[in-house]
């Protein structure tokens, strides 16, 4: 920013000490080196603000060619037509969501009556069961 060397410094020192005098010198100091170091702190603070500004502006211009040679348009075009084309075959969707589609494919079923069609075995063993003997 600045170029000050030393010897600029130590013509600023001797007006300072010739001015302000030795008891008031140092407290002169410190507050100027205070002041300088919020400038810095500032302008560092602007800088890096204005450098995050300018990738992220430089990020919305790559995204936004990107896009461009996506065919953003074209595809928004096919979805598009594609939802027309589904709007045509509305009216073939079943309109009741409660019932379930693959009602549609098998037959209906008939109720039952309560006894199954199906024989039900017996797993009866006769060594299993005790014997009841006749005591007549």
């Amino acid at each position: 920013m600045f170029d000050i060397g030393f010897p600029e410094l130590v013509l600023v020192a001797v007006i300072g000490l010739l001015v302000l005098g030795p008891e008031r010198l140092p407290y002169a100091a410190r507050k100027t080196g205070l002041w300088v170091g919020r400038i810095r702190r500032m302008v560092s603070q602007m800088s890096s603000e204005i450098d995050r500004q300018l990738k992220a502006e430089e990020m919305r211009e790559r995204l936004r060619k990107e896009g461009d040679t996506l065919g953003l348009e074209k595809i928004q075009q096919t979805v598009n037509d594609a939802l027309a084309e589904a709007k045509k075959y509305e009216d073939m969707v079943e309109k009741n969501p409660a019932t379930p589609m693959s009602s549609k494919a098998s037959p209906p079923q008939k109720p039952s009556s309560g006894h199954d069609s199906q024989p039900v075995e017996s797993h009866s063993h006769s060594d299993d069961a005790p014997k009841q003997h006749d005591r007549s």
